[in-house]
């Protein structure tokens, strides 16, 4: 049989979750950088952006409850990445003349996406 998304001691959830926040960073990022043009579609953006938050805090969520250690740990990895995602809304958008700021608010959640996924990945030794 092949390996199912939950094999090797990975956690699906982090995984999408971060896949979300990737998929919303690179829209963004190249509708910034004038590759890509929105134009009646920005609510593409925010509709990414809800997704990313809301699988976010599932991802915790379940994760926290696990008897895992390794998801556990994720949890604990993936946790502040909330803190920018909810800031992003009350900090300005690049529409409103703060494009800078927004981007280094929706970036700094990239360590704790990456941290979450290899230690949800990692197995531990006993």
């Amino acid at each position: 049989m092949g390996r199912t998304v939950g094999a090797v001691g990975s956690d699906p959830w982090i995984g999408l979750a971060s896949a979300c926040w990737a998929a919303n960073a690179a829209l963004g990022a190249s509708v910034g950088a004038g590759l890509v043009h929105t134009g009646r579609f920005r609510w593409i953006h925010h509709a990414l952006y809800v997704t990313t938050t809301t699988t976010t805090v599932l991802a915790t969520v379940l994760a926290v409850g696990s008897s895992s250690a390794s998801r556990r740990a994720a949890a604990r990895a993936l946790a502040p990445a909330l803190l920018p995602l909810a800031a992003l809304p009350h900090i300005g958008t690049p529409a409103q003349g703060h494009p800078r700021r927004h981007a280094l608010a929706a970036l700094s959640a990239a360590p704790f996406y990456a941290t979450a996924l290899f230690r949800a990945r990692a197995r531990r030794v006993r």
